[in-house]
């Protein structure tokens, strides 16, 4: 197990040749369980220059829980691409959508066909996201057990309160891992923001946005493979449970950042508190079933967040559901966030059932609910 830069592996056994004519390819979806992330390579002996020169592949879809073994493939369609920071120019990494055999049936939790629908209705809105994605860093001892970084084995670290933006050695775990993953996200040209070390110990975020529409997830779910990728070399396991470990230490959420035309325009202010809380507040019990599995354990009502049950808001409140910037109140218009969504979600569904909500009259909501349902059944 390694934690320092300077002891990363080096995996490039054979250097890869600047003038090569060929490009490495690197597949990347969501698998069966929703959350975790699968890839392979792809040589293509032509340069990539459009989405369109990449082909559809297919994989054993029985192996990452899309399929049984009698009807194991699954498609693989390309839909976006970013140059790949392990391997450098010309070689790229491939995010793809998932597709029954007849190409038309999307796999198991594969939502971005539904919210690239959903954007493109509401494109004219221009919604603009920045999403906060909070992580935990584990490292195992042996082969089982795995405890946070820089915590005592199978113990507790000094409380909540020194780790906030924290420098120091016995404050910040983890900053190599976190700084590399920066520097790799703006290499491949991810709209990666910025990070920080969070409220608990060997707790990490970073923010991607501001990304517009069906962008916001492509970019959160490419950043998400860079940071597990540098986790493979540092030894380090990314966990975004909500609530990871229990007592009086922070869970981890995805706080969504959110504007339209609507509010960063004249009167947005007045726009977001009198027409747009009123339609998150009504939709509150229905739109949590899309933030995040056992979510239940992180709004609690304490460590910054809201209650699971209770909707709530404030001018600059991190403790309700929806907090507006102190910002967009004194500039009389600019954006909020939804401080409800786990650290577990897919940012798919989250964009997608806000723009819904804010912007369509919730007309997706309850598909948006059914597709989850019916991706989380067990193969038949």
């Amino acid at each position: 197990m390694t934690e320092t830069v300077e002891h990363l592996r080096d995996f490039n056994y054979y250097k890869l040749n600047q003038n090569v004519t060929h490009v490495l390819a690197e597949y990347i979806w969501i698998d069966g369980t929703g959350e975790r992330m699968r890839s392979k390579t792809k040589v293509y002996l032509t340069p990539i220059t459009q989405i369109s020169d990449l082909e559809w592949w297919t994989y054993d879809g029985s192996s990452t829980e899309q399929a049984n073994t009698k009807w194991s493939e699954i498609y693989l369609k390309p839909v976006v691409y970013v140059k790949d920071p392990f391997r450098g120019d010309p070689h790229i990494l491939v995010l793809c959508e998932t597709y029954l055999p007849d190409k038309k049936t999307p796999a198991r939790y594969n939502f971005r066909w539904i919210a690239n629908e959903i954007m493109e209705k509401a494109k004219d809105f221009k919604p603009w996201f920045g999403i906060e994605q909070e992580y935990f860093l584990l490292k195992r001892t042996g082969t089982t057990h795995i405890w946070p970084l820089g915590w005592p084995t199978g113990g507790f670290p000094y409380p909540q309160g020194r780790y906030y933006c924290s420098i120091g050695e016995r404050n910040n775990f983890g900053r190599a891992l976190a700084e590399a993953h920066l520097r790799a996200c703006l290499n491949a040209g991810i709209k990666i923001a910025g990070i920080n070390a969070e409220v608990a110990p060997s707790q990490w975020e970073f923010q991607i946005g501001i990304a517009e529409g069906i962008e916001i997830g492509d970019h959160l779910w490419l950043a998400r493979y860079i940071l597990e990728r540098l986790g493979e070399e540092f030894g380090i396991d990314i966990n975004y449970d909500p609530k990871p470990i229990l007592g009086d230490w922070n869970g981890s959420g995805a706080h969504t950042n959110y504007s339209d035309v609507k509010t960063r325009g004249e009167g947005g202010y007045k726009y977001i508190v009198e027409q747009l809380i009123p339609l998150l507040s009504n939709t509150h019990k229905e739109v949590l079933k899309l933030y995040g599995a056992n979510n239940e354990k992180r709004l609690t009502g304490h460590h910054e967040t809201s209650s699971y049950d209770q909707f709530s808001w404030g001018d600059g409140s991190r403790g309700g559901s929806i907090r507006v910037p102190v910002i967009t109140k004194e500039l009389g218009a600019g954006y909020l966030e939804d401080r409800r969504p786990a650290a577990n979600i897919d940012p798919y569904l989250v964009s997608a059932v806000i723009v819904d909500v804010a912007l369509l009259n919730s007309t997706y909501v309850n598909q948006l609910k059914q597709l989850l349902v019916q991706s989380a059944k067990p193969l038949a």
